[in-house]
């Protein structure tokens, strides 16, 4: 539970601070008495004295011992909250890294710098090696007169399929027209399924019947698009289990064929590590370009975010946050960041 989560990351941030407040040097005691406070006058006679002998007092530095014990328990807190252990990993190196020979001031809060550096750590991880700007990559495609094809992957079940609708719906109030390809054709269900969303948003839908060429049906989407002047194509696919050698070689052929602008992992946030692997999978058989992550709203514990962006090295665009279509929010780490680590 996100809660409990919070709870633990609390416990390391408090336990951080006392470790950091007992390596603080003691206060220099002033040899002239302190002045009585006049009327009017702001702040206690011991405060005063700290400050004016701010200057005079130097910090201890933390050593790695030091940092042992807080170090394990945020690292269990990390792998209870479907952190990869890599992740987990890199995440301990750069705190231990901040926070290694640091000199803590009179000046500073204990409690404040464990949770900048706390902050600071997961921050990073998050930022990807590359970043995509979703609506860009759509309009420098459309100004060569094309449309931009987007392409997604993804197991059954993690909310593909609503998603797409979710995206179209997103790119309509851009004002984009798009179009949908249904090239899951391994399932006379999920043709309906995107066919209903079509209906509903008034989007138009490319289709064949079950069982045909799903790289033929994303190609007639493409040219459907380029003679109508349609802005976006979003190509649905099949969605089995990544280790399914045929889902692969079919995911293979439509990339060749639609040449996609952008190749996107859909995954379900509540299977945590699951979802790490499916998607470190599908980027090593295709190579993926962003990711999208579904069932936010529902105590997902972030370590699923955190995960895919390091192990793909590419970042996620957006999280679902419910059923309805305008349920989708662009992703930004400050989101994340916050649910973890604030109070």
């Amino acid at each position: 539970m996100l809660e409990k989560l919070r709870e633990k990351l609390r416990r390391v941030k408090a336990k951080l601070s006392r470790k950091l407040e007992e390596k603080r040097a003691p206060p220099v005691e002033e040899v002239r008495p302190e002045p009585e406070e006049k009327p009017g006058r702001t702040g206690s006679p011991l405060r005063l004295r700290l400050k004016r002998g701010l200057k005079r007092v130097a910090g201890m530095e933390l050593s790695p011992s030091d940092l042992e014990d807080i170090l394990w328990d945020l690292q269990v807190s990390l792998l209870e909250s479907d952190v990869a252990v890599p992740v987990a990993d890199e995440i301990l190196a750069r705190v231990r890294e901040k926070l290694t020979g640091r000199k803590l001031s009179l000046r500073e809060d204990p409690r404040e710098v464990a949770e900048g550096v706390l902050k600071e750590a997961v921050r990073e991880v998050l930022e990807p090696k590359e970043r995509v700007d979703l609506l860009e990559v759509i309009r420098k495609k459309n100004e060569r007169g094309e449309p931009a094809v987007l392409v997604f992957f993804g197991i059954n079940g993690t909310g593909k399929t609503t998603t797409i609708a979710k995206l179209a719906k997103y790119l309509q109030e851009k004002g984009l027209r798009v179009v949908l390809a249904a090239s899951d054709t391994f399932r006379a269900g999920g043709i309906e399924q995107l066919e209903t969303h079509a209906r509903r948003l008034g989007v138009e839908l490319v289709k064949q019947g079950q069982g045909a060429d799903a790289a033929a049906v994303a190609y007639d989407a493409i040219s459907h698009a380029r003679a109508r002047g349609f802005h976006v194509v979003l190509v649905d696919t099949a969605g089995r289990m990544q280790t399914d050698r045929d889902l692969m070689d079919e995911m293979r052929k439509i990339v060749r064929v639609t040449k996609p602008d952008l190749r996107i992992f859909v995954g379900d946030a509540l299977t945590g590590n699951d979802a790490v692997e499916q998607a470190k999978s599908f980027h090593q058989e295709v190579g993926i370009d962003g990711s999208i992550l579904c069932k936010m709203d529902a105590d997902a514990r972030g370590g699923a975010a955190l995960s895919i962006t390091y192990v793909t090295g590419r970042p996620i665009l957006f999280l679902g946050t419910g059923q309805g279509y305008d349920d989708l929010v662009e992703f930004k780490p400050e989101i994340l960041i916050k649910s973890l680590l604030e109070d």
